[in-house]
């Protein structure tokens, strides 16, 4: 898919894409298409094309193409527009022609890849306009990341998807990067405060959140970035003291947020440039993006993008 998008940091490759496509038809037409094959003659052909029926942004047409081809090899697609293109409401995004009975058949299950990923470039789009609109004058937007709340089986094809409405794909998965949760403190919490039997060496000194740094450091590659997730200022400030390259301002009121920005610069500026980025996350929606901006965050994070982006409507119409 990556040949839609030639910037596109995340790599669909072909036989990721025809596995997943693969696993969605042999869901869909089962063992056969009982209408399609009871009404439609063999040698039937047809002519369609895939239409928007909203505004939106385009995502998946090689997922789209794929369907079609897998199911019924002689017909032919051709995409009217590239992924990533802002397509207006009745506008063709792609023309189909061939074996009738195939187009038929391959038809909800290509709307479905097209109307999910679209709607997910859609609302990505969205929230990076408005970054882009709202941060302050002279700095760079904030980026627009996802997470790792995706459909199993999927979060390639939606991280990709993110990625073609210009947001910045976050860790791939749990080998990606070091993210230091607040589950991840409390368990190192409750080992400091029981002393468990299991555990020999005494606690290390200082704050949980430095021990949590440190031990991701020793036990990683040297230019693993380590990100900790907090939840206050104090927990900031001691993120902050074991220079963590990324903290992450959990579902922190933005009188915090500010606060945590102004605090973050003038560290910075102690540091001679040594500067944490400042990611905030926590049921973000795309009314709060522009605000976050302006407050000068450096990332935002939106479960939603790939979890609750509405689909976009779509359509296949016969043309003959």
């Amino acid at each position: 898919m990556e040949r839609k998008s030639p910037s596109n940091p995340v790599k669909v490759d072909r036989a990721y894409l025809r596995a997943v496509v693969a696993a969605a038809l042999r869901e869909d037409v089962g063992v056969r298409d009982l209408t399609t094959q009871s009404l439609i003659p063999k040698g039937a052909f047809a002519k369609g094309e895939i239409l928007f029926r909203e505004e939106g942004v385009v995502a998946g047409l090689p997922a789209v193409e794929l369907v079609f081809g897998i199911i019924e090899p002689k017909v032919r697609f051709k995409p009217m527009v590239k992924d990533g293109a802002v397509v207006h409401p009745n506008k063709a995004v792609a023309f189909i022609e061939g074996p009738a009975r195939g187009i038929l058949t391959a038809e909800r299950t290509a709307l479905n890849f097209l109307g999910m990923l679209s709607g997910i470039a859609t609302m990505t789009r969205r929230c990076v306009e408005a970054a882009r609109r709202q941060a302050k004058k002279g700095a760079t937007p904030p980026k627009i990341l996802d997470t790792r709340k995706t459909a199993p089986n999927l979060r390639l094809l939606e991280k990709y998807a993110v990625a073609v409405g210009g947001g910045t794909p976050h860790r791939m998965g749990l080998y990606a990067q070091v993210l230091i949760k607040d589950n991840h403190l409390a368990i190192l919490s409750a080992l400091n405060r029981e002393r468990l039997p299991d555990v020999e060496a005494p606690p290390p000194a200082g704050s949980v959140i430095e021990q949590a740094v440190q031990a991701a450091r020793s036990e990683n590659p040297r230019k693993t970035p380590v990100e900790v997730e907090v939840e206050n200022l104090d927990q900031f400030r001691q993120a902050l003291s074991a220079r963590a390259e990324v903290i992450l301002l959990d579902n922190m009121p933005m009188s915090q947020v500010e606060e945590a920005v102004r605090i973050r610069d003038a560290v910075a500026r102690s540091r001679k440039g040594l500067r944490a980025e400042l990611e905030v996350s926590g049921g973000i929606v795309p009314e709060q993006v522009g605000a976050l901006a302006a407050a000068g965050v450096d990332r935002i994070s939106m479960g939603m993008l790939t979890h609750s982006a509405p689909w976009l409507n779509v359509a296949l119409e016969i043309v003959s």
